[in-house]
């Protein structure tokens, strides 16, 4: 479960509107906190990850630890945030390690944790190979070491569990467990909701607006699950979809 820190958020979104894309949404998470968002192709999961990264320009606002992210400056944002793309793409063939050990690049090329990272991700055996010569799958665990190894106590990731097979996304979701343990804060967009019912809270979204935000069996429910994602469920110790 997510640590409780009276009176503290770790992100904060307030009426963050894109055109097209996103439709005044607002959002808060604790320390301590794995959260997901999900929501149908195109309802704005990946706007609002960017939008939150600071990757995006928005209306409204968007605060970090309680700091307005325009008064953070770019070098120090290396060190409190981190972020992984949907789609994993190298054009350049640096080894595998070479690319986690960037994670550490604000905190001084130190290369602090980047072995203990590779272990964890299952790339040891491929810290040497070219990360364009790896599959999919193995590209996003590079990714995700590199946001690992950061140690920034707001993680951003987008989609991470998609190109992974069974074995490594449970690790993944492992591993966040982790960390949010330790009092980071992870939000993360997916599509499988059974993997929903794993986190402390669940934004949905559609069409660019905020359904329904909140522990995940309180917020999933058989008819906010029909109108946004067109599937009856039955709710009840997990998730059971009935197919028309």
């Amino acid at each position: 479960m997510a640590t409780e820190t009276s009176g503290v958020t770790a992100l904060t979104v307030t009426n963050a509107s894109v055109p097209g894309r996103l439709d005044n949404v607002s959002l808060s998470l604790t320390p301590g906190m794995l959260a997901g968002l999900v929501g149908p192709n195109g309802s704005g999961k990946s706007t609002l990850l960017q939008v939150a990264a600071g990757l995006l320009s928005s209306t409204g606002q968007v605060a970090w630890a309680g700091r307005e992210i325009g008064e953070i400056l770019v070098p120090e944002r290396g060190l409190l945030a981190s972020w992984v793309p949907q789609e994993a793409r190298f054009e350049f063939g640096f080894s595998v390690r070479s690319v986690v050990a960037q994670g550490r690049f604000a905190s001084g090329d130190d290369e602090r944790g980047v072995d203990e990272a590779l272990q964890m991700f299952d790339l040891a055996g491929l810290s040497h190979r070219p990360v364009n010569r790896l599959s999919g799958g193995e590209r996003e665990r590079v990714l995700l070491a590199r946001a690992m190894v950061t140690g920034a106590r707001l993680q951003l990731w987008d989609e991470p569990l998609a190109p992974l097979d069974p074995k490594h996304g449970l690790e993944v979701l492992k591993h966040a467990r982790r960390v949010t343990r330790d009092g980071a804060t992870l939000l993360l967009s997916l599509h499988d909701l059974r993997v929903a019912y794993c986190l402390d809270f669940v934004v949905v979204l559609h069409e660019g607006r905020l359904r329904a935000a909140g522990p995940p069996e309180a917020v999933l429910t058989p008819e906010l699950l029909f109108e946004v994602f067109g599937v009856r469920a039955k709710q009840t110790a997990g998730l059971t979809l009935e197919l028309p």
